[in-house]
């Protein structure tokens, strides 16, 4: 089906089309819809099939008779050439064309990257001209990003070309998906809003401890240029058909991993129900869309839906037994429940070496823990969630409960970091390195209501990926904090985690072919 007849299903009137399968549409801000969160345990390296999952939920849906949208973030060149492939779904539930959607799409990456080094090159170009701000060069802020894992760029030096007024200096890249300008964009309301956060981005502090932002250095202007056209959302389909919004592409342990609030808002403005996939575990982009992204938005959830997959519970275990990753199971479900105040679904994506007796082990578990857990197929069968979707209308039909929060905006940094990592992850304690100490004196007074987005592997509740199942009196060991002025919030680095990823050794580029039909295989 070609991509304008979901355009004239939707009644949607001012878009733009990428030829005959991809549009750019209009950001619309009447939301009606209910809103459906998917989101899983800790994973694996290579995921537990959310993606496809959700996807497996809105065609059910709509296979149930409901005008039902998908709202869905954008694939990052990084894991797509990395470990995870793409992030378009699998099988018979994926988003098409996987091959555009997965590479280049309608170059909102491009975009964002170009965006975010032309502040770089402003920062630079105005030290080399004289420094009228007088920029403290070991006190810059914003870095380089490109969005491809590249662990060489970590640490680099750059201006060592020996030019009268070069500063040589160090610099360092972060990935496109950690850039504080894809937060903006995953959170501005309109064009205005987008040059007001750009403009008011923290860029450095002068040589006497003034904070310097990219409006001082005139620069909002041009940025709100390059990216005027990847604010507006893009809509593509699924197999079956089902309207999906693919929008904005933050990763959920170095960001806050959710697609753009523009796009939610404008799929619960043309559908009666909306599946959104939060990244990664409950405890990150779970965790960040509830206490930033519908706090900030005004948006409330009517269920979380809580991906396992038999693999992803066993991998919590050295001798495969279910229990440690079944109590980690517990937790997210205890979190959402207890702490958000959300109804929760617990679904077992199936996969075809997966044995009966273990799956319905784990149904069994939840039920005793007075949670449903529902098998799913959604690889195998394009409608394999339509028990599953059942269930979702059971509870959406029932009045949406009060949505609450890990932490209170009007806290200290200090207090909301202790009380994320206590009621979300389980930690007892929190350390804190003495730059961090030194930063959260100074942004104190800078940020005082701003929520907080914790980097941190996404294969723990802790910050150590070794420190599996369900870890209790642990420490949280907070690296660094960074601010981002123009997204409006705290970055908080813990343990070892890079916003720079690498390539495995193997990684996923390896395996690709194209033909000389030009086919690919990604």
């Amino acid at each position: 089906m070609k991509i304008n007849k979901i355009i004239k299903k939707l009644k949607i009137k001012n878009y733009i089309l990428y030829g005959n399968e991809i549009a750019k549409i209009e950001s619309l801000n009447k939301p009606k819809g209910k809103l459906i969160l998917v989101t899983s345990i800790n994973p694996t390296k290579y995921g537990e099939g959310k993606t496809t999952l959700s996807i497996g939920l809105a065609d059910s849906l709509q296979k149930l008779g409901k005008k039902v949208v998908l709202a869905l973030r954008e694939a990052s060149l990084g894991p797509v050439f990395g470990v995870k492939g793409g992030a378009t779904g699998g099988g018979k539930s994926q988003i098409v064309p996987s091959d555009d959607i997965n590479l280049h799409f309608t170059g909102d990456f491009h975009a964002i990257t170009s965006a975010n080094n032309l502040l770089c090159a402003l920062i630079d170009n105005h030290i080399y001209h004289g420094n009228l701000l007088d920029i403290d060069t070991d006190k810059i802020l914003f870095h380089r990003c490109m969005d491809m894992n590249d662990r060489a760029l970590r640490e680099i030096t750059i201006s060592q070309e020996k030019l009268k007024n070069n500063v040589e200096r160090k610099e360092n890249f972060v990935i496109t998906a950690a850039s504080e300008i894809m937060a903006i964009l995953c959170l501005a309301n309109d064009l205005d809003d987008l040059k007001s956060r750009l403009g008011n981005i923290l860029v450095a502090f002068s040589k006497s401890g003034k904070p310097i932002f990219a409006k001082d250095l005139k620069a909002e202007n041009a940025m709100t240029i390059l990216l005027k056209n990847a604010l507006m959302p893009n809509l593509v389909q699924t197999l079956a058909h089902t309207p999906a919004i693919v929008h904005g592409g933050p990763f959920a342990n170095i960001a806050h991993g959710c697609n753009s609030a523009l796009a939610t808002k404008t799929a619960l403005s043309l559908g009666d129900y909306v599946v959104t996939e939060a990244g990664f575990g409950g405890d990150l982009g779970g965790e960040k869309f509830i206490d930033l992204k519908c706090r900030l938005n005004n948006l409330n959830p009517s269920v979380v839906v809580i991906v396992v997959s038999l693999r992803a519970i066993k991998s919590h275990s050295q001798d495969g037994n279910l229990n440690d990753g079944l109590a980690n199971l517990l937790k997210h479900i205890e979190n959402f429940k207890y702490v958000f105040n959300k109804e929760v679904i617990v679904t077992i994506n199936r996969f075809e070496v997966d044995k009966l007796d273990e799956l319905q082990e784990i149904q069994a578990f939840c039920l005793k823990n007075n949670t449903k857990a529902i098998i799913s197929s959604p690889y195998q069968n394009k409608f394999g969630c339509i028990d599953l979707a059942k269930e979702v209308l059971t509870i959406c039909n029932k009045s949406n409960s009060e949505l609450k929060f890990a932490y209170e905006l009007n806290l200290p940094i200090k207090d909301k970091i202790y009380n994320l990592a206590s009621k979300i992850y389980g930690a007892k304690n929190v350390e804190y390195s003495p730059l961090t100490e030194e930063k959260i004196k100074i942004y104190e007074k800078l940020c005082k209501d701003y929520p907080i987005v914790v980097a941190k592997t996404q294969y723990s509740l802790s910050d150590d990926e070794k420190l599996l199942g369900r870890p209790s009196d642990f420490t949280l060991h907070v690296r660094d904090i960074e601010i981002k002025t123009g997204a409006k919030f705290i970055v908080v680095i813990a343990g070892k985690i890079s916003l720079m990823p690498g390539l495995a050794k193997e990684p996923n580029s390896e395996k690709m072919t194209i033909d000389k039909f030009g086919n690919c295989k990604i």
